[in-house]
């Protein structure tokens, strides 16, 4: 039974007024709206017809989840009002999805606590290895191309030294892929992955990764494929601040950076060689990914990471060479991203880009996948399902300041280590957790599982602290997207202050209070926090920030953690933006 779009909308309405998810619905019906969901048939098929499936962010995260959009994405200067900086009913109308249905669910924040619970969780490597497997199957020769960010995000992954994500990758099928988080393990490891377990299977390709030395290229810059008679080039783009956003020392002997005149020389190459398509897998963020295609000739697909932008849309840009078209496959699993084209006498003569949500109540589990999933988790399983409190109100992190988890940590690290402020590093990745959920071992990792976890006090000057806030803000609010370095805002606990994003570096930051004095320039604070960079806190060692914060919600009064009073900047200059809810 085929549904139509309008029927699958029927179907979905039925389940919001009866208040269930779909898994809940008869057998028939479930078996309907997911073939209606997720029937994609190929545009076009035999010669010239190339499709990628595109996953980036997912965080190590293989099991289902609930992830909450972002209800703050603010776009400045030319960003303003553009993609992906729209939230909420903002990107609802630019895109044309209907408000109340489970793509405008999966796509928001709006109405996020009851439509999870309508709509039920979301990834998971078993489910997604199903709808992986479906859309393969009518598009021959499709390629699976990961964005980064995989091997990082979870306990399990952590204690494994990624060896659960490397696996779960190799059976999904993964074709190429690029990196940022998955250099936090250090130059050895991935080396030792790239060489040995994905010798042969997974192409790992960096163009702007070089040895510190000679500037002799790391990794492959680009592999080159036939795709039904079309020979393409898919050239990697690691995050180009991974040795600024995370500790040098991980990456001691490589430099990173955008390096758009060696992209461009790379494109020209791949180019002579006979691509007739060339595609971008990379993990610059989107404002990056943006400016850049409108100055590299010669790219015609950008499939872009870091972000976590589900984007509905492929946004075209204009550049000296023609047309490159821009996209972002969200996190977490959440999302897989399908850009099917038709190449014809070497250029796309049609396109189409869909972001499919994976439900993981309607797609069944792949059982290969399931049970490697169960194996790796195996050893651990006591330890994660510990459980440590429960949690009273909404638990996320994601949008540029903080969030409740975000809050929960900044809490833990004052209260805890008798500090008068915390700060918390802007991350974006980490599970969602709705009222009444247990936290669990592995749903707190989920928030702190990196490789450089300590936990510091350390003594700051209000002027220091300024000028930490100033420098995250020039970070994330710079009108020209080559000066992003990645992340969000720092996250801060028990810290009001003032925030103009559309001034200059230098003054964004005002009126800073702390209990609502002014905090005073010269006068010296003790500030907690953790995930430092530099090399002095490695050596140095310290409590793993995990440790402080279980031992936090094991204190809870009844073991119940009461909804977060967030911390969140008195804004100035953004009235009207549409990337503010």
């Amino acid at each position: 039974m085929n549904l139509s779009r309008r029927e699958f909308a029927q179907v979905l309405a039925a389940a919001g007024v009866a208040g269930m998810s779909l898994a809940r619905h008869e057998s028939a019906a479930a078996q309907a709206a997911e073939g209606a969901l997720y029937e994609l048939p190929p545009l076009g098929r035999g010669a010239g017809q190339v499709s990628l499936l595109h996953l980036t962010d997912c965080h190590a995260q293989l099991l289902p989840l609930y992830f909450r959009e972002p209800s703050v994405n603010l776009g400045v200067g030319p960003m303003k009002g553009q993609l992906p900086h729209l939230v909420g009913e903002h990107l609802l109308r630019a895109t044309g999805i209907p408000p109340g249905t489970a793509m405008a669910h999966a796509v928001t924040y709006l109405d996020f606590e009851r439509a999870a619970k309508r709509y039920g969780r979301v990834g998971g490597f078993a489910h997604l290895a199903t709808l992986v497997k479906r859309l393969r199957a009518d598009r021959p020769g499709a390629l699976l191309l990961d964005g980064g960010d995989t091997w990082q995000g979870s306990a399990v992954s952590l204690w494994t030294n990624a060896q659960d994500m490397v696996d779960a990758a190799k059976l999904l099928g993964v074709d190429v892929m690029t990196g940022h988080w998955e250099f936090t393990y250090g130059m050895a490891r991935v080396k030792q992955v790239v060489e040995k377990d994905f010798a042969g299977r997974i192409a790992f390709v960096a163009q702007n990764v070089k040895t510190a030395d000679f500037g002799d290229p790391v990794f492959e810059p680009y592999v080159l494929r036939e795709v039904n008679g079309v020979k393409l080039a898919i050239v990697g783009q690691a995050f180009p601040y991974t040795p600024i956003a995370n500790p040098r020392y991980f990456v001691a002997d490589w430099e990173f950076g955008i390096q758009e005149p060696n992209l461009q020389k790379v494109v020209d190459e791949a180019r002579a060689k006979g691509a007739q398509l060339v595609v971008l897998l990379s993990h610059n963020g989107m404002d990056v990914d943006l400016k850049l295609a409108g100055r590299v000739r010669g790219i015609d697909v950008i499939l872009g990471g870091h972000t976590h932008d589900g984007m509905p849309v492929a946004v075209p840009v204009a550049n000296p060479g023609g047309k490159t078209l821009v996209t972002n496959a969200g996190s977490n699993g959440k999302f897989l991203g399908v850009m099917d084209l038709v190449v014809k006498s070497g250029r796309i003569a049609e396109h189409r880009w869909r972001l499919l949500p994976v439900f993981s109540d309607v797609l069944a589990p792949d059982p290969e996948m399931a049970a490697l999933i169960q194996r790796s988790r195996a050893p651990y399983e006591a330890k994660l399902k510990e459980r440590l409190a429960v949690t009273d109100g909404l638990l996320y992190r994601r949008g540029n300041f903080n969030g409740s988890w975000d809050q929960l940590i900044c809490d833990a690290l004052v209260e805890t280590q008798d500090a008068q402020l915390a700060f918390s590093p802007g991350f974006r990745w980490g599970t969602t957790l709705l009222p009444g959920d247990a936290i669990t071992r592995e749903l707190m990792m989920d928030q702190l599982a990196i490789t450089y976890p300590y936990a510091t006090v350390t003594p700051m000057t209000g002027a220091t602290i300024k000028a930490v806030l100033e420098d995250v803000a020039d970070n994330l609010f710079n009108p020209d997207p080559y000066y992003q370095q990645g992340g969000d805002m720092v996250r801060v606990g028990r810290l009001q202050y003032t925030l103009a994003p559309n001034e200059k570096m230098g003054a964004r930051i005002s009126d800073m209070r702390l209990d609502g004095k002014p905090v005073e320039a010269g006068k010296s604070y003790k500030v907690a926090g953790w995930a430092p960079v530099a090399e002095a806190a490695r050596q140095a060692g310290g409590k793993p920030v995990w440790d402080v914060v279980e031992a936090w919600l094991k204190s809870c009064p009844g073991s119940r953690v009461a909804p977060r009073k967030i911390d969140t900047p008195t804004l100035v200059g953004v009235d009207g933006n549409p990337g503010l809810a």
